[in-house]
């Protein structure tokens, strides 16, 4: 596997509570560490992948630092306590993107997660920037030729720039533009979007490919039985769902450490319903994390309400 290299060893460590009882376990306890990129080993399992990436980051000319990520996260998530589901989980390691070589790493990614897929297994990709988001897309779309795939995007942006070369701004524009190239239907949602962070040009862009928004101001508490109807239609609608959250979907002050950190956002107690809802529709395939800049957290806030969310998704996800 290019690019390729295993998650350090010092990463999943924790408290351990064996002493009290069999069962007071933790994540760190329960993950299973395969010495190699090992998918055929593990089928109805969960792919932890890392794609220690923020070379789109750069490109788009956001704040470097989301390479550091994948790691990061690992570290917020490894000392929670393990439940149900939380043993699917399976590390199988980093794609580690060489310096200006996006391209590349992203082919890497793409090939991991199709093997993953491939090997009956679902991924979960803690990046990176969210140039995460076209190669693991383009795996799903690889690895599921003939069936209706769905993006739902939680994501303060529309990422559908138009670049000379593709950045973290640009994934859901590229997977546009190769379903249109495979004729293949483009079902893109994004939800928690922000009409103060995306220009009239991507408003056009996104009636263009038909892309269904849901604003951060829709996604208040009095009308999320709202939100949570047009999900399910969303849901209705395909038969694999990849589920891709950008973390500056929540606001600043649950997540300071992304590159471009939301002043309204949407907080996780508003977010958590809505991504139970997708987790629980057994069509759900793929998720990734990213954005998460560690360089900018404050005091551990950001590592907890992204491992918080991890966890929670986990547990949730039912096949």
């Amino acid at each position: 596997m290019k690019l390729w290299h295993p998650t350090s060893e010092n990463i999943w460590q924790g408290r351990n509570d064996l002493a009290e009882a069999d069962n007071a376990l933790r994540v760190f306890q329960t993950i299973k560490q395969p010495a190699n990129f090992s998918p055929e080993e593990f089928p109805q399992h969960i792919a932890l992948l890392g794609f220690e990436c923020d070379e789109g980051v750069k490109l788009n000319h956001g704040r470097p630092g989301a390479k550091l990520g994948p790691e990061y996260l690992r570290q917020s998530l490894a000392n929670m306590a393990s439940y149900d589901g939380h043993e699917r989980l399976v590390d199988l390691g980093n794609i580690r993107a060489d310096t200006e070589k996006l391209a590349e790493a992203q082919n890497a990614l793409s090939e991991a997660v199709y093997e993953c897929q491939h090997q009956n297994m679902r991924t979960l990709i803690f990046g990176g920037g969210h140039e995460t988001a076209f190669a693991h897309g383009m795996g799903i779309y690889r690895a599921f030729p003939t069936q209706r795939v769905g993006i739902i995007n939680f994501d303060a942006h529309l990422d559908l720039r138009n670049s000379p070369q593709p950045t973290s701004g640009t994934p859901f524009r590229q997977l546009a533009n190769y379903c249109q190239q495979h004729q293949r239907p483009f079902n893109y949602t994004c939800i928690g979007a922000s009409l103060a962070s995306n220009t009239q040009a991507l408003l056009d862009e996104a009636n263009h490919l038909d892309v269904t928004i849901i604003w951060d101001t829709q996604c208040i508490e009095s009308m999320l039985d709202k939100v949570q109807e047009q999900i399910q239609d969303v849901i209705n609608q395909v038969d694999i769902i990849y589920m891709t959250i950008d973390l500056d979907v929540l606001p600043i002050w649950q997540m300071p450490s992304v590159s471009a950190p939301a002043a309204l956002g949407v907080p996780l107690e508003r977010l958590l319903p809505l991504i139970q809802l997708i987790c629980q529709s057994k069509k759900l395939q793929a998720v990734d994390l990213v954005e998460l800049n560690p360089l900018y957290d404050i005091q551990g806030m950001g590592g907890k309400a992204a491992a918080r969310l991890a966890w929670q998704l986990v547990h949730w996800w039912n096949g």
